[in-house]
């Protein structure tokens, strides 16, 4: 890699992998409130990657004992109290989980669970369309997300699959195709069928 694409790829970094097992990570972001949305697909590790879909982000105190306090009562606006308390951007830290969903196997894209979680401190990256679109032409990994044991699995996928639409040409033939894929996944679920479509179609 070159001086100029190695310096391409630092600017793309969205921070470090703090914690990790087979099924999720855990990403500490480089600056304040600039985690990926919900159900966005990230990359983690430069060479044979994991994949993962943004379930849960947060920001808090990186003291956990210590809670942050209110401080705009004599404040204009809210970025009014950052710019007087430029301390704080060192104060808390924003993170997310990604459920894994994927990785990259002697260069071929796998739509299941990696043998081995991603290291500590490996790089995570947003993904490209063109990433978005390879991953998302099947639903194989669906299920991971259906039955994982996390808040708001449903709204997760619905919201991965309105993004990944997007990067699709013809993102309407997109998500009637993933609707009807989902299906035979949800069995009898009819009612959370119908949730996921709502959701996609808003």
């Amino acid at each position: 890699m070159s001086t100029r694409e190695a310096s391409c790829d630092r600017d793309l970094r969205l921070g470090e992998v703090v914690e990790a097992t087979t099924t999720e990570f855990v990403v500490q972001c480089y600056e304040l409130y600039t985690a990926p949305a919900l159900g966005s697909l990230v990359r983690c590790g430069d060479n044979e990657g994991i994949y993962g879909i943004v379930h849960e982000i947060g920001t808090r105190s990186i003291d956990t004992g210590r809670r942050p306090i209110a401080r705009g009562r004599d404040e204009d606006d809210e970025d009014a109290i950052y710019q007087a308390n430029p301390q704080l951007s060192r104060l808390l830290s924003t993170e997310f989980r990604a459920l894994s969903v994927g990785h990259t196997e002697v260069g071929v894209l796998r739509r299941w669970l990696a043998p081995l979680p991603p290291r500590i401190h490996s790089f995570v990256y947003p993904c490209s369309d063109d990433t978005l679109r390879e991953f998302s032409a099947e639903l194989d990994f669906a299920s991971i997300l259906l039955s994982a044991p996390i808040s708001a699995a449903d709204d997760v996928l619905a919201a991965f699959l309105k993004t990944a639409g997007r990067a699709h040409p013809d993102p309407d033939a997109f998500l009637v195709n993933s609707g009807r894929r989902l299906t035979p996944l949800l069995g009898g679920q009819m009612q959370r069928l119908d949730g996921i479509l709502r959701r996609m179609a808003t």
